[in-house]
């Protein structure tokens, strides 16, 4: 199974088997011109501005398109832990409120729900056990579409009739989904993925939508000049109007680079179909071989595009990956391997040898 992207295309060192997409993908070459091109139009003053204002409308276009939504419900946040926060400190809590997540769920999804006054988080063992920790109190469930921890993919049309039955928000995080799969945005109320994995772009900048159809009134409870409707000189006493679409999640200016950089990191996935098939094909055949081969597994069979092994000294084990010339990365007592297309078969076959080594 031959790479679908050129080594060429990305910074990656010669001889590396690059498996941290999961973590943080390597940089696109291309990415240098885009930011490149942001400092300029920075520095050409009204010009330069609308340059970067339609930057930043046609990134929102293709996330659009490929989220399957409006561009209406396309906001920006610096990070998926901001846009949960302020999704999760415009609601309307009454004490015993419940939040249902996983006990595999990533901080950024959970942390900011656990700190609400008077509202409780009920984990649930697995994405699996969610409807068992539902109760009349649960006001939203929130779970990842693909698990950063074990890497297994969520039934997210079997959790949206959950939540639907419960009277729940379905709160949704892409980021170890999107840019490999197609994401199906309308299913959640709200949905958020960082910028600096599959999707390729850089640190500082997350998607965050917002389903107009099925939260027709939602507004943040916190606002900047960027989010405020009119951008004339403000009078005070009167009351501050927001932005009617999702770019109210963007309180004050988005991070251009980082917009730069992904719109530039899109256009060349759209270039490149076949995304998924690849990196479930890679990450499908590493689970096989593992299992033959009686290694710990903690992926589960439908799965994303990384495979996950237990590990009791995972940060010794990463190291000595690394030292054998293939990236993967620690955290939580586990190795995780993870394919984009820049990956190949040999890329695999040399994970799995020294995998088989270390255990």
């Amino acid at each position: 199974m031959p790479a679908l992207f050129s080594h060429d295309d990305f910074h990656i060192a010669p001889g590396v088997a690059h498996l941290c997409a999961g973590g943080k993908t390597p940089v696109l070459r291309r990415t240098a011109d885009a930011i490149l091109r942001y400092l300029a139009d920075k520095s050409d003053g009204p010009a330069g501005d609308a340059r970067q204002e339609e930057e930043i409308l046609g990134l929102r276009q293709r996330l659009a398109g490929s989220w399957g939504c409006g561009v209406d419900e396309i906001g920006l946040v610096s990070s998926v832990a901001e846009g949960v926060s302020m999704l999760a400190g415009s609601l309307d809590w009454r004490e015993g409120d419940e939040v249902v997540v996983p006990d595999i769920e990533y901080p950024s999804l959970a942390a900011p729900f656990a700190l609400l006054p008077g509202v409780t988080l009920r984990v649930a063992e697995g994405v699996g056990g969610i409807a068992a920790a539902v109760t009349p109190r649960t006001r939203a469930i929130a779970v990842s579409s693909t698990s950063f921890l074990e890497a297994g993919r969520a039934d997210l049309p079997a959790l949206r009739a959950l939540a639907d039955r419960a009277g729940a928000l379905l709160v949704v995080d892409h980021t170890q989904s999107a840019g490999w799969m197609p994401i199906e945005a309308g299913v959640a109320d709200f949905a958020f993925a960082a910028g600096y994995k599959w999707l390729l772009g850089i640190s500082g900048l997350a998607v965050a939508y917002w389903n107009r159809a099925r939260q027709p009134g939602w507004a943040p409870r916190s606002a900047g000049w960027y989010s405020m409707a009119s951008q004339g000189r403000p009078d005070w006493r009167n009351p501050v109007g927001l932005v009617p679409d999702a770019m109210r999640f963007c309180r004050g200016n988005p991070n251009h680079a980082g917009v730069y950089a992904l719109n530039g990191a899109l256009d060349y996935l759209a270039g490149h179909p076949g995304v998924e098939a690849h990196v479930l094909g890679l990450a499908g055949e590493l689970r096989r071989r593992c299992l033959e081969a009686q290694l710990p597994m903690m992926t589960p069979e439908r799965h994303g595009a990384s495979v996950c092994l237990p590990h009791p000294e995972a940060a010794k084990a990463v190291k000595t990956l690394e030292e054998g010339g293939v990236l993967t990365w620690n955290g939580r007592g586990r190795i995780r391997i993870s394919f984009h297309g820049y990956n190949d078969e040999f890329d695999m076959e040399r994970a799995f040898e020294q995998l088989r080594a270390l255990f």
